[in-house]
């Protein structure tokens, strides 16, 4: 049965061993070695304190006939804080209880002690810190603390009635050794007296696994028969202590009472005071264009002209005339034509202007495949209304479909590339009726850019690399 507990308490000790094996494994060279110049908080105390100690769960026990048999225990301890959550003691504590039984009417009330000596290994919970509210600004001074953890225990036991004890009490003694294994587990309540000095109001239950300890006899069934009077196999013992913890160390606060929230706040306000009135727009937005003059690349931009995320007005054919004055947006035309193309007026009229701005709205949806020239199948619907407009014309018009390509990959390629995309158009169109007469190729690579700082396209986020690859429909 004392294996077994063994074990089962074994196992998340060496889970946590693998778990920092596998912290250490993954740790890069950008990590630093924690010792004592980077340790912020105490982790080492000394404990100690003494109190009650009853026989209780047991043949033998301190509470009989309405009456308390008090006996007595103290302990030291060495403990290590290894998070503001967990910790780790080595305790010694001695101590003796005073128990009796009433076992029959020739022997009385049997009257035993016993005096008893543990070291054992406890884990500390703090079970305050645990579950302390993120949003709590409160002073931490009292804490709920959980402990359970394993020991050896040596004792000597005393047993004496009115019948054979009487001249020949029944002594038992069990040396610390790997059989005398015990476990021990409670509560305690510390308050954070001083950046010294902690106190603890303690009590701990203790297991000793063994049918002697309560001072019964060596075996179940073992004359005179106190062990039979209860269906007990564990002889345990309750524990109520008063105890001080000297808190070791340079730093003012221990880890236990850490609170890594107090410390944000902290250097949150401390913060705010060096910044002070911080301005995000310091020197204001002079052209009303929504971005801070303090970044923007033109401070005189038009009233009620749209701007890119630097302040620069919109010019999206690239022909020198910002959207807000171009008659002509989609179309490329010299500033003194207000951005429209120098056309002679009788063949171009508004009616015709007006169509081609149309077909350049359907070609704006026109996806090829990746690096080819073939057309997707969800293009065609849009090419399809295209045709219908162009075959309202008649046959001496003339009209050029353009390719043009992003920077990427050699000036060559593109321009055939884009070349043999505006024949894959001008051929679908032909294809639906269009007469061949009034519609020209022209491939112009990466010299017809949308957006001239896309070259190379890395300066670019992708939106405006794949507007760069474009078909676009003018008048001859």
């Amino acid at each position: 049965m004392k294996k077994k507990l063994f074990l089962l308490l074994l196992l998340p000790v060496l889970g946590f061993s693998q778990a920092v094996e596998q912290t250490s494994g993954s740790e890069t060279a950008a990590t630093q070695p924690f010792d004592n110049k980077s340790r912020l908080f105490k982790d080492w105390s000394v404990s100690l304190g003494g109190g009650g100690a009853f026989m209780t769960h047991a043949d033998l026990t301190s509470f009989y006939d309405g009456d308390i048999n008090w006996g007595w225990n103290g302990y030291v301890s060495l403990d290590k804080q290894i998070s503001q959550v967990f910790g780790i003691s080595l305790m010694y504590t001695r101590g003796e209880t005073k128990q009796k039984a009433y076992l029959n009417e020739a022997a009385g009330v049997g009257h035993g002690s016993t005096k008893f000596d543990q070291i054992a290994l406890l884990g500390d919970i703090n079970f305050s810190a645990l579950l302390r509210k993120a949003n709590s600004k409160s002073s931490f001074k009292w804490a709920l603390h959980g402990y359970a953890g394993i020991g050896v225990m040596g004792y000597k036991t005393f047993l004496q009635d009115d019948n054979v004890l009487s001249q020949w009490p029944m002594k038992i003694k069990q040396d610390i050794d790997v059989g005398s294994f015990s476990y021990i587990g409670g509560v305690g309540l510390k308050y954070n007296l001083s950046r010294l000095l902690d106190l603890e109001l303690r009590t701990l239950y203790l297991l000793s696994g063994d049918e002697e300890f309560d001072g019964g006899g060596w075996t179940r069934e073992a004359i005179p028969g106190y062990n039979l009077i209860n269906d007990t196999y564990s002889d345990n013992a309750w524990l109520v202590n008063l105890g001080i913890s000297f808190k070791l160390g340079k730093h003012p606060v221990h880890l236990r009472w850490a609170d890594p929230l107090q410390k944000a706040y902290a250097d949150a306000a401390t913060l705010e005071e060096k910044i002070g009135n911080f301005q995000v727009c310091e020197k204001g937005d002079l052209d009303n264009d929504a971005i801070c003059d303090d970044w923007d690349r033109q401070l005189d931009t038009p009233a009620g002209a749209r701007v890119d995320g630097s302040g620069v007005a919109l010019d999206i054919d690239l022909d020198g005339v910002i959207d807000l004055n171009d008659k002509c947006v989609t179309i490329p035309g010299p500033i003194e034509n207000n951005g429209c193309p120098n056309i002679n007026p009788n063949t171009i009229t508004p009616e015709k202007q007006e169509a081609i701005d149309d077909i350049n709205k359907y070609f704006n949806g026109i996806e090829f495949e990746l690096g080819k020239a073939i057309i997707r199948p969800q293009s065609y619907r849009d090419l399809d209304k295209t045709a219908d407009i162009i075959k309202r014309f008649g046959a001496g018009e003339s009209f050029i479909v353009v390719g043009a390509a992003d920077s990427r990959g050699s000036a060559e390629l593109n321009k055939k590339l884009s070349l043999a995309r505006a024949n894959a158009v001008l051929e679908y169109l032909v294809s639906k009726g269009v007469s061949p007469s009034i519609l020209s190729a022209e491939g112009r690579g990466k010299d017809d850019l949308k957006y001239t700082e896309c070259d190379p396209a890395s300066n670019c986020p992708e939106w405006k690399n794949e507007a760069n690859r474009r078909v676009y429909f003018i008048s001859k």
